[in-house]
């Protein structure tokens, strides 16, 4: 017998009172953010006249602060970053409660149901043997609750590397998928390669846009294959960038635009070694 949504969530109230911190310590916490929202809504003229499109740009901004903290493995800049966030929460909240369109409890109470019915391995009797099933289990719940297709619930607005990858993950779900990697390496050999005889042949810059963004797809499939972020991978790239060319800067003795290449490469290779 299949247990009742009440007895779902009673397992999970359960279950987060045994594995978290003091209950009424975290309650009055939280409702004390709650109340300063509140008086910073009624009697600050800026945060009075903030709306869901004026608060939008700096969400966006606090979630890239704290992607940040999180690359930087700065746990006291992540905890910060996370309080940012959640003010916006909050923040979302009361502005959707004056219009009476949403208000807070609905919003936790929504996404408490969401991960109910979204783990049926914990909360019901389905058995998984690994993180893909439970994947493949949220895609199947997420497609019944929405009646969407597939790929119609990634936002259009996210960045093209993370959507690509995004992407890629909710299609293979379905089985839409190479079954080794090295398939997937062949693929972005291949793609590699069209590009190459794209700029051979002097192709239009259309041509060589599109199939270097065949090539750009297919590296972020192989990335996946390989259990690497490639947003991440890339992040960590441009910093390493950063502070090798800072470091040319440093120890450059005369204005960079007076070195030859060969000289900027020498002090960039002592930046390699230095690191």
């Amino acid at each position: 017998m299949k247990p009742t949504l009440e007895q779902k969530e009673k397992k999970w109230d359960t279950t987060y009172h045994r594995n978290s911190m003091d209950q009424e310590e975290l309650s009055r916490a939280f409702l004390g953010l709650v109340k300063i929202m509140d008086e910073l809504r009624e009697g600050c003229p800026w945060d009075r006249k903030q709306t869901f499109q004026s608060l939008r740009s700096l969400t966006i901004e606090e979630t890239f602060e704290l992607a940040d903290e999180i690359i930087k493995e700065d746990f006291r800049g992540i905890k910060e970053e996370l309080g940012d966030v959640l003010l916006h929460i909050i923040f979302y909240s009361r502005i959707g409660s004056e219009g009476n369109h949403f208000n807070l409890l609905e919003v936790i109470e929504g996404v408490s149901t969401k991960l109910v019915n979204r783990h049926p391995h914990i909360y019901g009797d389905v058995k998984v043997d690994n993180e893909e099933d439970v994947k493949k289990n949220w895609e199947k719940i997420k497609q019944k609750e929405k009646k969407t297709g597939l790929l119609a619930g990634v936002p259009r607005s996210l960045p093209a590397m993370i959507k690509a990858l995004r992407l890629q993950e909710k299609t293979a779900q379905v089985g839409f998928e190479w079954d080794h990697i090295d398939q997937v390496k062949a693929k972005v050999d291949e793609e590699m390669n069209e590009l190459q005889t794209n700029l051979q042949n002097n192709c239009a810059i259309e041509e060589i846009e599109d199939e270097y963004g065949d090539l750009l797809f297919a590296l972020i499939n192989y990335a996946r294959f390989l259990k690497i972020d490639p947003e991440t991978a890339l992040e960590k790239t441009n910093r390493k960038f950063i502070r090798r060319f800072e470091y040319i800067e440093r120890l450059a003795k005369r204005p960079l635009t007076e070195m030859s290449l060969q000289e900027m490469d020498q002090l960039w290779e002592q930046a390699k070694q230095n690191e």
